[in-house]
């Protein structure tokens, strides 16, 4: 497994910046292979379970080329179903392996992910926020033992 805390950086970037922001891209993209190995090898929507945690949902909504969208959620047990929180759209760009929180729900009910939104004003700002919430929250659901493969794929109903 890569620990990307250990790669050597050859240049300083300032926090914040776009330089930072790309590194951090990077970052996503080690974690998200973490946790779903190759995506270029999955389709359709995957369930992770495990024990004394939420499912994880990924669901392959998009695929050219050279990136993948996939969209990557929790389910919540309700009253009326289930709830789907944070609902992250990440677009993983193959050749450059980036992986870019691109779009998550157009308003929160959650009052820190509302508070995220809210201190993001700046489109630069605004990425940040999204992916850094991302590279933590990847890192979080490896730590507690989520995974996606071919196994994990929900059966296509017609």
């Amino acid at each position: 497994m890569l620990n990307d805390t250990l790669t050597p950086v050859t240049w300083r970037a300032r926090p914040r910046s776009f330089v930072a922001l790309m590194g951090l891209y990077e970052s996503n993209y080690i974690r998200l292979s973490w946790l779903a190995g190759a995506v270029l090898a999955l389709e359709g929507e995957h369930r992770s379970v495990v024990a004394d945690d939420c499912d994880l949902l990924l669901t392959v909504t998009d695929r050219s080329p050279y990136t993948t969208t996939v969209n990557l959620t929790y389910s919540f047990p309700d009253e009326g179903g289930a709830v789907r929180l944070p609902d992250m759209q990440v677009r993983v760009y193959h050749d450059a392996h980036l992986a870019e929180a691109h779009e998550w729900a157009g308003s929160h009910s959650q009052s820190v992910l509302k508070a995220l939104r809210t201190h993001a004003e700046r489109e630069l700002d605004q990425r940040w926020a999204r992916n850094v919430m991302l590279n933590k929250w990847l890192e979080y659901c490896v730590e507690r033992g989520h995974r996606f493969s071919s196994a994990t794929r929900l059966a296509v109903t017609i």
